[in-house]
């Protein structure tokens, strides 16, 4: 369909950033085809035919649009409206991060809604609109918490990440790889149940940190899957679009390890739950929202995100890493350890975790209902938007715009540095919102965002001050990179 230019005589107002004047109003461009047949047909191209990125480059170039209308997966019959409008600039996307202009109840996941079994019969807080009561209440909650325990943030990582490079360097003697993504995954499950927990999951009915993880990942899949191709060569695309796509996978596979870990957060986190039924919180509605934001918001947030940044440290090359590793042992040492005052001073540093951050944003996806008839605006023209329609946003489009950034799709690692680098903070929107915005009871920013940043800078620096370089192969999985360590070079020795 064509571009077309209206007139409304009484303009809705905007969104985004603040627009250029005079900006041409356009017809949406773009249709979701036959019913049934149209939302089948994208699908088939997102997962088959094209691919994910290709999907969205390939309607940018037909359309000469970074708006446009199409479906999303996973379609029929998971499920019943797939229509979104696409916003795929860094221009237009922050629309969704706008709770007065969109609704986010029930959309985390997207077009569709996983059923409550997951998460106890639960509406968790991740699918709540900030205008629903509980949403403050939970979300103040988690705030709290995080603020109550930061001082244990630093320590217990470094400990953790102390444990998970024993066991990569006793991997890399025995084999000549390490797959770092499992290492990864069970240090992770690890750290945040005894963050929240005060506790090893090993003494409780959880059992051992990779049993813990192993349910978690199995939990997240049957929920996420309509989101997912497993990419199998054997496997025919029809078998598995049907097997994947088509309905929603059961709960009963996960549910008696889900009960494992909700059990062992019920007994072990009674401080957290007891200040949640002091706030009107039903009790076990607390614990599977505290299961939740651990288990879904964190751990599946850190599975995705210390692969990536390990990814991309890697693939840069030796003279990034040597840089990183010595400002790392420079401030390190002037500051007498790693604390937040030292990270602070990691110019490098930051900037690393900010450009992984931009160029893979661990939630590629988001959505809302529009809650008021709007006009958005990419860097060239401006579109209305109708009250109740969905707007759908790939963030990596957004942050790889090369409008804003210079060579978009390469990994800088100083891109942030200094005080222009600084500047496009603003433009980098991993945490459903903006990066130099914070989260609040009134947003849908992720809570754990300025967590999430520290962890991923506390990673680099125990890396660096044990390890000069390293090489990996890197692969894909279902959630971000699969990268297996093939060398580490130790801080003034030979390759390990």
């Amino acid at each position: 369909m064509s571009s077309s230019q209206s007139s409304p005589s009484s303009p809705p107002p905007t969104s985004g950033d603040s627009p250029p004047p005079n900006l041409p109003l356009k017809k949406i461009p773009g249709d979701y085809g036959l019913p049934f047949l149209g939302p089948v047909k994208d699908r088939y191209d997102f997962f088959y035919n094209q691919g994910r990125d290709e999907f969205f480059r390939s309607r940018i170039k037909k359309y000469n649009s970074t708006i446009f209308r199409t479906n999303m997966p996973p379609g029929p019959f998971i499920a019943h409206n797939p229509k979104v409008i696409a916003v795929l600039d860094a221009v237009s996307f922050p629309v969704l991060f706008d709770t007065s202009k969109v609704e986010k109840r029930n959309v985390f996941d997207g077009t569709f809604f996983p059923s409550t079994a997951f998460t106890g019969g639960y509406r968790v807080c991740s699918y709540l609109d900030p205008s629903e009561p509980n949403h403050a209440i939970l979300k103040g909650l988690f705030l709290s918490l995080l603020a109550a325990r930061h001082n244990k943030f630093i320590p217990l990582l470094q400990n953790s990440i102390s444990d998970l490079f024993t066991n990569i360097e006793d991997s890399l003697s025995k084999t000549g790889k390490a797959d770092f993504n499992t290492l990864s995954d069970n240090m992770s499950f690890s750290y945040f149940f005894r963050l929240f927990c005060d506790r090893d999951p090993s003494d409780t009915k959880i059992g051992s940190e990779s049993n813990g993880s192993k349910i978690l990942s199995s939990w997240l899949f049957l929920q996420l899957a309509p989101l997912f191709t497993l990419g199998l060569k054997y496997l025919p695309n029809f078998l598995e679009d049907f097997l994947l796509h088509t309905f929603p996978l059961p709960y009963f596979p996960v549910k008696s390890g889900y009960e494992k870990i909700y059990d062992g957060f019920y007994v072990s986190a009674s401080k957290i739950l007891d200040e949640a039924e002091k706030l009107g919180m039903k009790r076990d509605e607390a614990c599977h929202n505290l299961v939740f934001m651990a288990g879904f918001n964190s751990y599946a947030g850190t599975k995705v995100m210390f692969p990536d940044l390990i990814k991309w440290v890697a693939s840069a090359g030796e003279s990034l890493q040597r840089r990183l590793a010595d400002e790392i042992r420079t401030v390190v040492k002037s500051e007498g350890g790693v604390t937040y005052s030292a990270l602070n001073k990691m110019s490098l540093v930051k900037s690393v975790v900010y450009e992984a951050l931009r160029i893979d944003p661990p939630v590629p996806y988001q959505y809302g209902h529009a809650k008021v008839d709007m006009v958005v605006h990419s860097h060239d023209a401006a579109f209305e938007i109708k009250k109740g329609e969905m707007i759908f946003g790939y963030q990596p489009c957004a942050t790889r715009d090369g409008r804003v950034f210079e060579n978009p799709d390469e990994f800088v690692g100083d891109r942030f540095v200094g005080e222009e680098g600084e500047k496009l903070l603003k433009y980098v929107y991993w945490s459903n919102g903006r990066e130099t915005d914070d989260p609040t009871t009134e947003n849908k920013q992720c809570p754990a965002k300025d967590m999430v940043v520290l962890l991923s800078k506390v990673m680099l620096v125990e890396f660096f001050l044990r390890y000069d370089t390293l090489t990996v192969e890197v692969g894909t999985l279902l959630l971000g990179a699969s990268v297996k360590i093939t060398s580490l070079t130790k801080a003034g020795a030979a390759t390990a």
